[in-house]
Protein backbone atom coordinates (compact mmCIF):
# COMPACT_ATOMS: atom_id res chain seq x y z
CA UNK A 1 0.00 0.00 0.00
CA UNK A 2 1.44 3.82 -1.14
CA UNK A 3 1.87 5.02 2.40
CA UNK A 4 3.11 8.35 3.73
CA UNK A 5 3.23 10.50 0.94
CA UNK A 6 4.14 13.99 2.06
CA UNK A 7 2.97 14.90 -0.88
CA UNK A 8 0.86 18.37 -2.02
CA UNK A 9 3.12 21.25 -1.34
CA UNK A 10 0.14 23.76 -2.31
CA UNK A 11 -0.99 23.19 1.31
CA UNK A 12 2.54 23.96 3.38
CA UNK A 13 1.84 27.52 1.26
CA UNK A 14 -1.84 27.54 2.01
CA UNK A 15 -2.12 26.59 5.41
CA UNK A 16 -2.65 29.43 7.97
CA UNK A 17 -1.66 29.36 11.83
CA UNK A 18 -4.34 26.99 13.19
CA UNK A 19 -6.87 29.15 15.52
CA UNK A 20 -6.76 27.84 19.52
CA UNK A 21 -10.09 26.92 19.02
CA UNK A 22 -10.86 26.56 15.74
CA UNK A 23 -10.22 26.53 11.99
CA UNK A 24 -11.31 29.60 9.79
CA UNK A 25 -11.77 29.11 5.95
CA UNK A 26 -9.10 29.91 5.01
CA UNK A 27 -7.28 26.47 6.76
CA UNK A 28 -7.04 23.53 4.74
CA UNK A 29 -9.22 20.59 6.12
CA UNK A 30 -8.38 17.50 8.05
CA UNK A 31 -9.20 15.01 5.14
CA UNK A 32 -6.64 17.33 2.73
CA UNK A 33 -4.24 17.58 5.92
CA UNK A 34 -4.52 13.81 6.22
CA UNK A 35 -3.84 12.76 2.77
CA UNK A 36 -1.07 14.64 2.24
CA UNK A 37 0.38 12.89 5.25
CA UNK A 38 -0.18 9.22 3.55
CA UNK A 39 -3.41 8.43 6.12
CA UNK A 40 -7.53 9.18 6.13
CA UNK A 41 -9.15 11.27 8.76
CA UNK A 42 -12.58 9.92 8.70
CA UNK A 43 -16.07 9.84 11.17
CA UNK A 44 -18.71 7.93 12.11
CA UNK A 45 -21.72 9.62 11.24
CA UNK A 46 -25.79 9.76 11.85
CA UNK A 47 -27.14 8.34 8.43
CA UNK A 48 -30.72 10.48 9.31
CA UNK A 49 -28.69 13.70 10.28
CA UNK A 50 -26.59 14.20 6.92
CA UNK A 51 -28.57 17.26 6.05
CA UNK A 52 -27.67 21.14 6.44
CA UNK A 53 -24.42 21.90 8.80
CA UNK A 54 -23.98 18.20 10.13
CA UNK A 55 -23.78 17.02 6.09
CA UNK A 56 -21.32 20.38 5.36
CA UNK A 57 -18.91 19.28 8.33
CA UNK A 58 -19.20 15.95 7.57
CA UNK A 59 -18.74 16.17 3.65
CA UNK A 60 -15.90 19.01 3.68
CA UNK A 61 -13.50 17.97 6.80
CA UNK A 62 -13.47 14.03 6.81
CA UNK A 63 -12.11 11.63 4.27
CA UNK A 64 -13.76 8.65 5.40
CA UNK A 65 -16.99 7.94 6.94
CA UNK A 66 -18.42 5.05 9.02
CA UNK A 67 -22.56 4.26 9.84
CA UNK A 68 -22.77 4.25 13.37
CA UNK A 69 -25.57 1.67 13.21
CA UNK A 70 -27.06 1.51 9.95
CA UNK A 71 -24.82 -1.61 8.71
CA UNK A 72 -25.32 -3.88 12.01
CA UNK A 73 -27.01 -6.83 11.88
CA UNK A 74 -30.52 -5.75 13.57
CA UNK A 75 -30.46 -2.74 11.29
CA UNK A 76 -29.92 -3.87 8.11
CA UNK A 77 -31.33 -7.57 8.41
CA UNK A 78 -34.22 -7.45 11.65
CA UNK A 79 -35.99 -10.40 10.52
CA UNK A 80 -34.30 -13.48 8.63
CA UNK A 81 -34.20 -13.17 5.00
CA UNK A 82 -35.60 -9.68 4.72
CA UNK A 83 -33.34 -6.91 4.50
CA UNK A 84 -33.56 -2.63 5.09
CA UNK A 85 -31.04 -1.03 2.69
CA UNK A 86 -32.24 2.74 3.61
CA UNK A 87 -30.06 3.47 6.35
CA UNK A 88 -26.45 1.72 4.84
CA UNK A 89 -27.55 3.03 1.61
CA UNK A 90 -27.70 6.56 2.45
CA UNK A 91 -24.43 7.10 4.20
CA UNK A 92 -23.21 5.37 1.10
CA UNK A 93 -24.27 7.61 -1.62
CA UNK A 94 -23.35 10.53 0.49
CA UNK A 95 -19.53 9.18 0.92
CA UNK A 96 -19.77 8.90 -2.90
CA UNK A 97 -20.72 12.31 -3.32
CA UNK A 98 -18.35 13.81 -1.19
CA UNK A 99 -15.89 11.75 -2.75
CA UNK A 100 -15.16 9.77 0.77
CA UNK A 101 -14.31 6.35 1.66
CA UNK A 102 -16.62 4.23 3.33
CA UNK A 103 -15.71 1.57 6.23
CA UNK A 104 -18.31 -0.92 6.64
CA UNK A 105 -19.42 -1.38 10.60
CA UNK A 106 -19.84 -3.84 11.00
CA UNK A 107 -20.80 -7.73 9.66
CA UNK A 108 -20.53 -10.08 12.51
CA UNK A 109 -21.26 -8.61 15.99
CA UNK A 110 -22.21 -9.99 19.54
CA UNK A 111 -24.57 -6.43 20.11
CA UNK A 112 -27.13 -4.84 18.45
CA UNK A 113 -28.08 -8.62 17.04
CA UNK A 114 -31.91 -8.97 15.60
CA UNK A 115 -33.64 -11.06 18.01
CA UNK A 116 -34.65 -13.88 15.62
CA UNK A 117 -30.39 -14.73 16.23
CA UNK A 118 -30.38 -14.12 19.47
CA UNK A 119 -33.64 -16.13 20.91
CA UNK A 120 -33.23 -19.08 17.87
CA UNK A 121 -31.84 -22.37 19.00
CA UNK A 122 -29.25 -23.00 16.54
CA UNK A 123 -26.84 -26.29 15.63
CA UNK A 124 -23.50 -25.33 14.98
CA UNK A 125 -23.97 -25.92 11.10
CA UNK A 126 -27.54 -24.01 10.96
CA UNK A 127 -26.12 -20.87 12.46
CA UNK A 128 -22.49 -21.03 10.72
CA UNK A 129 -24.63 -20.95 7.58
CA UNK A 130 -26.64 -18.21 8.45
CA UNK A 131 -23.53 -16.49 9.88
CA UNK A 132 -22.05 -16.42 6.25
CA UNK A 133 -25.38 -16.11 4.28
CA UNK A 134 -25.26 -12.73 5.61
CA UNK A 135 -21.72 -11.58 5.12
CA UNK A 136 -22.49 -12.60 1.79
CA UNK A 137 -25.38 -10.83 1.30
CA UNK A 138 -24.56 -7.28 2.96
CA UNK A 139 -20.78 -7.56 1.69
CA UNK A 140 -21.88 -8.74 -1.89
CA UNK A 141 -24.22 -5.54 -1.74
CA UNK A 142 -21.61 -3.09 -1.30
CA UNK A 143 -19.11 -5.20 -3.41
CA UNK A 144 -16.60 -2.45 -4.71
CA UNK A 145 -18.08 0.78 -2.79
CA UNK A 146 -16.37 0.08 0.99
CA UNK A 147 -13.13 0.82 1.48
CA UNK A 148 -12.42 -1.53 4.62
CA UNK A 149 -14.90 -3.88 6.93
CA UNK A 150 -14.80 -4.18 10.47
CA UNK A 151 -15.40 -8.00 9.21
CA UNK A 152 -15.75 -8.84 13.31
CA UNK A 153 -16.03 -6.64 15.94
CA UNK A 154 -15.27 -6.83 19.65
CA UNK A 155 -14.60 -11.18 19.41
CA UNK A 156 -12.62 -10.97 22.72
CA UNK A 157 -13.12 -10.87 26.22
CA UNK A 158 -11.76 -8.19 28.40
CA UNK A 159 -9.25 -11.18 29.38
CA UNK A 160 -8.31 -11.61 26.05
CA UNK A 161 -10.11 -14.57 25.54
CA UNK A 162 -12.95 -15.51 23.11
CA UNK A 163 -15.72 -13.58 24.18
CA UNK A 164 -18.87 -16.08 24.68
CA UNK A 165 -21.36 -14.46 22.70
CA UNK A 166 -24.12 -16.52 20.49
CA UNK A 167 -21.42 -17.48 17.67
CA UNK A 168 -18.39 -17.80 19.88
CA UNK A 169 -20.23 -20.20 22.39
CA UNK A 170 -21.84 -22.37 19.55
CA UNK A 171 -18.77 -22.31 16.96
CA UNK A 172 -15.96 -21.45 18.98
CA UNK A 173 -12.99 -18.99 17.53
CA UNK A 174 -13.80 -20.67 13.73
CA UNK A 175 -16.82 -18.57 13.80
CA UNK A 176 -14.05 -15.70 13.11
CA UNK A 177 -12.47 -17.48 10.21
CA UNK A 178 -15.86 -18.20 8.36
CA UNK A 179 -17.25 -14.57 8.22
CA UNK A 180 -13.66 -13.41 6.93
CA UNK A 181 -13.49 -16.14 4.16
CA UNK A 182 -17.53 -15.15 3.51
CA UNK A 183 -16.53 -11.45 3.18
CA UNK A 184 -14.08 -11.61 1.01
CA UNK A 185 -15.33 -13.92 -1.48
CA UNK A 186 -18.10 -11.03 -1.69
CA UNK A 187 -16.10 -8.60 -1.96
CA UNK A 188 -12.35 -9.10 -2.96
CA UNK A 189 -10.95 -5.18 -3.18
CA UNK A 190 -12.17 -4.63 0.57
CA UNK A 191 -10.06 -4.40 3.65
CA UNK A 192 -10.63 -7.10 6.09
CA UNK A 193 -10.52 -5.90 9.45
CA UNK A 194 -11.42 -7.36 13.27
CA UNK A 195 -11.71 -4.61 15.39
CA UNK A 196 -11.77 -4.22 19.02
CA UNK A 197 -11.78 -2.03 22.43
CA UNK A 198 -9.57 -1.85 25.16
CA UNK A 199 -6.73 -2.99 22.65
CA UNK A 200 -4.69 0.00 22.22
CA UNK A 201 -2.23 -0.77 25.28
CA UNK A 202 -0.18 -3.88 25.49
CA UNK A 203 -2.03 -5.46 28.30
CA UNK A 204 -3.81 -8.86 28.54
CA UNK A 205 -6.63 -7.88 26.08
CA UNK A 206 -4.63 -6.84 23.02
CA UNK A 207 -1.87 -10.12 23.65
CA UNK A 208 -5.18 -11.83 23.23
CA UNK A 209 -5.84 -9.98 20.01
CA UNK A 210 -2.40 -10.45 19.00
CA UNK A 211 -2.32 -14.00 19.03
CA UNK A 212 -5.76 -14.35 17.47
CA UNK A 213 -4.98 -12.60 14.69
CA UNK A 214 -1.05 -14.91 14.49
CA UNK A 215 -3.53 -17.76 14.89
CA UNK A 216 -5.99 -16.56 11.70
CA UNK A 217 -3.06 -15.77 9.77
CA UNK A 218 -1.35 -18.70 10.23
CA UNK A 219 -4.31 -20.36 8.83
CA UNK A 220 -4.57 -18.48 5.66
CA UNK A 221 -7.00 -16.23 6.93
CA UNK A 222 -7.41 -13.05 4.73
CA UNK A 223 -7.54 -10.88 7.49
CA UNK A 224 -5.90 -7.28 6.30
CA UNK A 225 -5.90 -5.20 9.33
CA UNK A 226 -6.36 -4.39 12.93
CA UNK A 227 -9.14 -1.68 14.08
CA UNK A 228 -8.22 0.06 17.82
CA UNK A 229 -11.45 1.65 18.36
CA UNK A 230 -9.61 3.96 21.51
CA UNK A 231 -12.88 5.01 23.58
CA UNK A 232 -10.54 6.63 25.91
CA UNK A 233 -10.76 8.68 28.84
CA UNK A 234 -9.16 12.35 29.29
CA UNK A 235 -5.29 12.10 30.28
CA UNK A 236 -4.90 8.36 29.84
CA UNK A 237 -3.76 7.87 26.05
CA UNK A 238 -1.79 4.77 26.39
CA UNK A 239 2.11 5.62 26.78
CA UNK A 240 2.25 1.91 24.68
CA UNK A 241 -0.19 2.67 22.28
CA UNK A 242 2.19 3.51 19.20
CA UNK A 243 4.70 0.04 20.24
CA UNK A 244 1.37 -1.54 20.05
CA UNK A 245 0.11 -0.39 16.83
CA UNK A 246 3.75 -1.05 15.40
CA UNK A 247 3.94 -4.68 16.81
CA UNK A 248 0.75 -5.68 14.98
CA UNK A 249 1.51 -3.99 11.82
CA UNK A 250 5.03 -6.08 12.36
CA UNK A 251 2.90 -9.01 11.63
CA UNK A 252 2.24 -7.65 8.05
CA UNK A 253 -1.32 -6.06 8.52
CA UNK A 254 -2.17 -2.69 8.44
CA UNK A 255 -3.85 -1.36 11.86
CA UNK A 256 -5.94 1.88 12.60
CA UNK A 257 -7.64 3.99 15.16
CA UNK A 258 -11.47 3.18 14.25
CA UNK A 259 -13.39 5.13 17.14
CA UNK A 260 -11.58 7.24 18.85
CA UNK A 261 -13.30 9.81 21.12
CA UNK A 262 -11.79 11.37 24.56
CA UNK A 263 -14.27 11.63 27.31
CA UNK A 264 -14.08 13.56 30.50
CA UNK A 265 -16.22 14.60 33.21
CA UNK A 266 -18.42 17.13 33.25
CA UNK A 267 -18.31 20.07 32.95
CA UNK A 268 -15.97 21.09 30.34
CA UNK A 269 -13.08 23.69 31.47
CA UNK A 270 -10.40 25.55 29.34
CA UNK A 271 -7.79 23.18 30.84
CA UNK A 272 -10.14 20.11 30.77
CA UNK A 273 -10.36 21.34 26.73
CA UNK A 274 -6.73 21.91 26.38
CA UNK A 275 -5.79 18.43 27.99
CA UNK A 276 -8.15 16.60 25.05
CA UNK A 277 -6.12 18.60 22.83
CA UNK A 278 -2.94 17.35 23.66
CA UNK A 279 -4.82 13.76 24.03
CA UNK A 280 -5.98 13.82 21.03
CA UNK A 281 -2.96 15.08 18.86
CA UNK A 282 -1.12 11.95 20.79
CA UNK A 283 -3.48 9.44 19.16
CA UNK A 284 -2.83 10.95 15.70
CA UNK A 285 1.02 11.18 16.34
CA UNK A 286 0.83 7.60 16.78
CA UNK A 287 -0.59 6.66 13.70
CA UNK A 288 1.51 8.60 11.51
CA UNK A 289 4.38 7.17 13.46
CA UNK A 290 3.83 3.89 12.37
CA UNK A 291 4.05 3.13 8.57
CA UNK A 292 1.37 0.41 8.51
CA UNK A 293 -1.70 2.66 9.93
CA UNK A 294 -3.70 3.60 7.35
CA UNK A 295 -5.65 6.67 9.64
CA UNK A 296 -7.90 7.73 12.14
CA UNK A 297 -11.78 8.05 12.60
CA UNK A 298 -13.64 9.42 15.37
CA UNK A 299 -16.56 8.33 16.92
CA UNK A 300 -18.66 10.76 15.58
CA UNK A 301 -17.26 14.32 15.22
CA UNK A 302 -19.71 16.59 17.27
CA UNK A 303 -20.71 16.19 20.77
CA UNK A 304 -24.45 16.55 19.97
CA UNK A 305 -23.86 13.09 17.85
CA UNK A 306 -21.76 11.23 20.84
CA UNK A 307 -22.70 7.99 22.67
CA UNK A 308 -20.91 9.07 25.48
CA UNK A 309 -23.69 10.79 27.80
CA UNK A 310 -25.85 7.91 27.32
CA UNK A 311 -23.45 4.95 28.59
CA UNK A 312 -21.31 7.26 31.02
CA UNK A 313 -23.44 9.28 32.82
CA UNK A 314 -21.63 12.90 33.99
CA UNK A 315 -18.98 12.63 31.21
CA UNK A 316 -19.11 13.81 27.86
CA UNK A 317 -17.75 16.78 25.27
CA UNK A 318 -15.65 13.91 23.98
CA UNK A 319 -15.33 15.20 20.38
CA UNK A 320 -13.50 17.76 18.22
CA UNK A 321 -16.46 19.58 17.72
CA UNK A 322 -18.90 21.05 19.94
CA UNK A 323 -23.04 20.91 19.86
CA UNK A 324 -22.85 24.01 17.92
CA UNK A 325 -20.91 22.70 15.09
CA UNK A 326 -17.89 24.45 16.88
CA UNK A 327 -14.50 23.27 16.24
CA UNK A 328 -13.00 22.66 19.79
CA UNK A 329 -9.44 22.90 20.92
CA UNK A 330 -9.53 19.00 19.73
CA UNK A 331 -10.14 20.33 16.39
CA UNK A 332 -6.87 21.94 16.48
CA UNK A 333 -4.60 19.15 17.68
CA UNK A 334 -5.78 17.02 15.39
CA UNK A 335 -4.72 19.66 12.69
CA UNK A 336 -1.53 20.81 14.10
CA UNK A 337 -0.25 17.18 13.70
CA UNK A 338 -1.43 16.35 10.39
CA UNK A 339 0.07 19.55 9.42
CA UNK A 340 2.51 19.90 5.88
CA UNK A 341 6.03 19.07 7.63
CA UNK A 342 8.47 21.51 6.26
CA UNK A 343 11.72 20.46 6.27
CA UNK A 344 14.57 22.20 8.09
CA UNK A 345 16.00 24.85 6.23
CA UNK A 346 19.59 23.93 5.32
CA UNK A 347 22.79 25.40 7.10
CA UNK A 348 24.00 28.26 5.67
CA UNK A 349 27.95 29.07 5.48
CA UNK A 350 30.19 31.71 5.02
CA UNK A 351 34.07 31.99 4.78
CA UNK A 352 36.96 33.85 5.81
CA UNK A 353 40.65 33.59 4.02
CA UNK A 354 43.57 34.43 6.63
CA UNK A 355 47.33 34.55 5.24
CA UNK A 356 48.54 33.45 9.10
CA UNK A 357 52.10 33.20 7.72
CA UNK A 358 54.31 33.68 4.70
CA UNK A 359 57.78 33.92 3.64
CA UNK A 360 59.88 33.93 0.37
CA UNK A 361 58.36 31.69 -1.97
CA UNK A 362 55.80 29.71 0.50
CA UNK A 363 52.83 30.63 2.90
CA UNK A 364 50.62 29.36 5.72
CA UNK A 365 47.10 30.02 5.22
CA UNK A 366 43.54 29.28 7.02
CA UNK A 367 40.33 29.06 5.84
CA UNK A 368 37.27 29.03 8.32
CA UNK A 369 33.86 27.95 7.38
CA UNK A 370 31.08 29.09 9.41
CA UNK A 371 27.22 28.30 9.69
CA UNK A 372 25.66 31.32 9.54
CA UNK A 373 21.87 29.51 9.40
CA UNK A 374 19.51 28.17 11.66
CA UNK A 375 20.10 24.70 10.94
CA UNK A 376 23.48 22.44 11.20
CA UNK A 377 24.92 22.49 8.22
CA UNK A 378 25.71 19.18 6.91
CA UNK A 379 29.03 18.66 4.47
CA UNK A 380 30.36 22.21 3.51
CA UNK A 381 32.66 23.07 0.16
CA UNK A 382 34.90 26.19 -0.63
CA UNK A 383 36.06 27.13 -3.70
CA UNK A 384 38.23 29.70 -5.01
CA UNK A 385 40.79 31.01 -7.47
CA UNK A 386 44.22 31.94 -6.16
CA UNK A 387 44.77 35.36 -7.99
CA UNK A 388 48.36 35.31 -8.71
CA UNK A 389 49.22 31.64 -9.12
CA UNK A 390 49.40 30.16 -6.05
CA UNK A 391 49.95 26.63 -5.74
CA UNK A 392 49.09 24.35 -2.51
CA UNK A 393 51.07 22.27 -1.54
CA UNK A 394 49.92 20.42 1.39
CA UNK A 395 46.77 20.82 3.14
CA UNK A 396 44.88 19.35 6.78
CA UNK A 397 41.58 19.54 8.07
CA UNK A 398 40.31 19.50 4.33
CA UNK A 399 39.92 17.49 1.67
CA UNK A 400 41.79 19.72 -1.24
CA UNK A 401 42.68 19.65 -5.04
CA UNK A 402 43.49 22.85 -7.10
CA UNK A 403 43.10 22.42 -11.29
CA UNK A 404 44.86 25.44 -12.46
CA UNK A 405 44.27 28.29 -10.25
CA UNK A 406 41.09 27.02 -9.08
CA UNK A 407 41.13 25.59 -5.54
CA UNK A 408 38.26 23.31 -4.07
CA UNK A 409 38.18 22.40 -0.91
CA UNK A 410 35.44 20.08 0.44
CA UNK A 411 34.67 18.89 4.57
CA UNK A 412 36.29 15.20 6.28
CA UNK A 413 33.68 13.13 8.18
CA UNK A 414 34.84 14.47 11.68
CA UNK A 415 34.15 18.09 10.61
CA UNK A 416 31.17 17.95 7.78
CA UNK A 417 28.65 18.99 10.61
CA UNK A 418 28.91 22.40 12.19
CA UNK A 419 25.87 23.95 14.41
CA UNK A 420 23.98 26.94 13.82
CA UNK A 421 26.50 29.53 14.86
CA UNK A 422 29.24 27.61 14.93
CA UNK A 423 32.68 27.31 12.98
CA UNK A 424 35.44 24.76 11.87
CA UNK A 425 38.81 25.66 10.29
CA UNK A 426 41.01 24.11 7.53
CA UNK A 427 44.48 25.46 6.58
CA UNK A 428 47.57 24.56 4.07
CA UNK A 429 51.13 25.72 2.93
CA UNK A 430 51.39 27.14 -0.60
CA UNK A 431 54.43 28.35 -2.68
CA UNK A 432 54.35 31.43 -4.87
CA UNK A 433 56.67 33.28 -7.51
CA UNK A 434 55.85 36.98 -6.64
CA UNK A 435 53.01 38.62 -4.15
CA UNK A 436 50.49 36.26 -2.17
CA UNK A 437 47.37 38.44 -2.59
CA UNK A 438 43.87 36.66 -1.07
CA UNK A 439 41.47 35.12 -3.42
CA UNK A 440 38.61 38.26 -4.11
CA UNK A 441 36.03 35.84 -4.09
CA UNK A 442 35.48 32.70 -1.98
CA UNK A 443 32.25 30.69 -1.54
CA UNK A 444 30.90 28.37 0.22
CA UNK A 445 28.33 25.47 -0.80
CA UNK A 446 26.54 23.34 1.76
CA UNK A 447 26.29 20.01 1.60
CA UNK A 448 28.31 17.73 -0.93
Amino acid sequence: MLRRLIAAAFLAAALTTLPATGASAADAPLRDLADARGIYLGTAVTGGRLTGGYADVAGAQFGSVTPGNEMKWGSVEPTRGTFDWTGADRVVAFAEAHGQRVRGHTLVWHSQLPSWVTDGTWTADRLRTLLTDHVTAEAGRYKGRIDHWDVVNEPLADDGTLRRSVFGATLGESYIADAFRAARAADPAARLYVNDYSTDAVGAKSDGMYALVKRLLAQGVPVDGVGFQAHLVLGQVPASLETNLRRFADLGVDVAITELDIRMTLPATDAKLARQKADYASVVRSCLAVTRCAGVTVWGFTDSDSWIPDFFPGQGAATPYDENLVPKPAYAGIAGTLAPVTPPAPGVCSVTYAVTSQWTGGFTAQVTVRNTGTAPLNGWTVRWTQPAGQRVTQAWNTALTQTGADVTASHLAYNATVPPGGSTAFGFNGVRSGGNPPPTALTCTPGG
